[in-house]
């Protein structure tokens, strides 16, 4: 009989303790699903200021018209909460939804694509028991004919896609590899940094191509290449992603979204890897040579205020206080102007629209401050901008055509829908 009750008693015991091994490893793969969906930058698309995180409904500006995103969480009716880990995987990876129905690319899942088994656990596991449930109905996607005939997304991803899995690249460090990984796959850079075919496709889905993460336009934003970044260093590329600036340079448009929900909360690790692997892609050019003769005769005429043109004038009276007569700024704190990317970028929109709307750089856990740059919209005409834009990228060593008052007038018009 006590043989039997001890039998018994060792038996609770051990059932017991399986249960808490069993929780415990439930709760580690918890949290390491909650940063792989910091890594795949899932808050940013699927929550809205006001509303439960993942719950949807953000609007996603696309040529084919507007897609909203959908309820991610655990909820059974509104969300994934009837998704099988299959299911979940086949979503994420492949864009197909339980019912068959194909998701638009939007969902970047050509880039997903390359998540390993692993990891697709572990982010089973956080949204289905780390995500709290939410009834929220996000607005349906409804975009025209042809657009809304989903099943023709069959048809693109058998062009478009691939199911290859993440190829290490051989002879590599660890480091390379690692950030090759959270790039290619749940970094999904190449969606917006890589160029796009006649099918709205990234032209490539992995580094080798030199076409990925050569560079694209993202509504009508000029797209930088990441591949090496020659003007940076791997530690102002971290600075950059993790604070949304470094001594060059101060985030904006889209990229602001990315720093705040997702690279701000990486590991220092991720980010160097991240950082190793971009300067080892390599393949790009430096923007231009610097002209020294020309910065100092933009910042010799700048300091003498004499004889100025309307360009030059504005600059003085709106922008000279932050960025200075040479245009270099301050760093970590007042983004260069000479040389700078969205500057002398093919199509000036970017810098229209930041001159017109302002920026603020986003707050994170390595610098909380938020440093805001006014916008000029209501202060400047369509043609002062113009002569200021035209100034500030032909201007110092900057050489890029002249901007139209009929551009600043475009842009203009989209700053009622934001």
């Amino acid at each position: 009989m006590k043989l039997k009750s001890l039998l018994i008693a060792n038996a609770v015991l051990l059932g017991s303790l399986a249960v808490q091994a069993h929780a415990a490893d439930d709760a580690q793969l918890i949290k390491k699903g909650e940063y792989l969906s910091r890594l795949g930058d899932c808050m940013a698309c699927h929550s809205v200021a006001g509303k439960p995180d993942y719950a949807g409904g953000l609007a996603i500006e696309s040529n084919l018209g507007t897609i909203y995103s959908t309820n991610i969480t655990p909820d059974k009716e509104h969300g994934i909460g009837n998704y099988t880990e299959q299911q979940f995987s086949d979503a994420v990876r492949k864009g197909v939804l339980p019912d068959g129905s194909r998701l638009y690319p939007a969902m970047p899942y050509p880039d997903y694509a390359k998540i390993s088994d692993e990891d697709m656990h572990a982010l089973y596991v956080y949204f289905m028991q780390g995500v709290k449930p939410s009834a929220e109905q996000p607005p349906e996607t409804k975009l025209s004919f042809p657009f809304s005939q989903r099943w023709g997304m069959r048809f693109w991803n058998w062009a478009f896609t691939s199911d290859k899995p993440f190829q290490p690249i051989g002879g590599a460090s660890e480091e390379v590899n690692r950030g090759a990984y959270i790039v290619e796959s749940l970094g999904h850079c190449g969606s917006c940094h890589t160029p796009r075919g006649f099918g709205m496709n990234e032209k490539a889905l992995d580094s080798s191509d030199a076409q990925f993460l050569a560079g694209g336009s993202l509504n009508n934003w000029d797209v930088p290449s990441l591949r090496g970044l020659p003007r940076w260093s791997e530690q102002e590329i971290v600075d950059y992603l993790q604070t949304g600036r470094n001594d060059k340079a101060a985030v904006g448009g889209e990229m602001k979204s990315v720093i705040e929900h997702s690279s701000s909360h990486m590991t220092d690790a991720d980010l160097k890897a991240i950082a190793a692997y971009l300067k080892f892609l390599g393949g790009n050019p430096p923007l231009q040579a610097y002209n020294v003769q020309a910065q100092q005769a933009t910042e010799a005429k700048l300091t003498a205020g004499k004889n100025l043109s309307e360009g030059e004038r504005l600059y003085l009276d709106n922008c000279g206080a932050c960025h200075f007569v040479t245009g270099k700024g301050a760093p970590g704190v007042f983004p260069e102007l000479d040389q700078a990317t969205i500057v002398n970028a093919k199509d000036p929109t970017g810098l229209i629209h930041t001159i017109l709307a302002g920026a603020q750089q986003p707050s994170t856990e390595k610098t909380a401050s938020t440093l805001l740059m006014p916008g000029f919209a209501n202060r400047l005409s369509d043609e002062e901008v113009a002569q200021l834009a035209t100034f500030i990228r032909q201007g110092w060593s900057n050489n890029a055509p002249a901007v139209t008052k009929d551009q600043v007038t475009e842009v203009r018009k989209t700053l009622k829908h934001e």
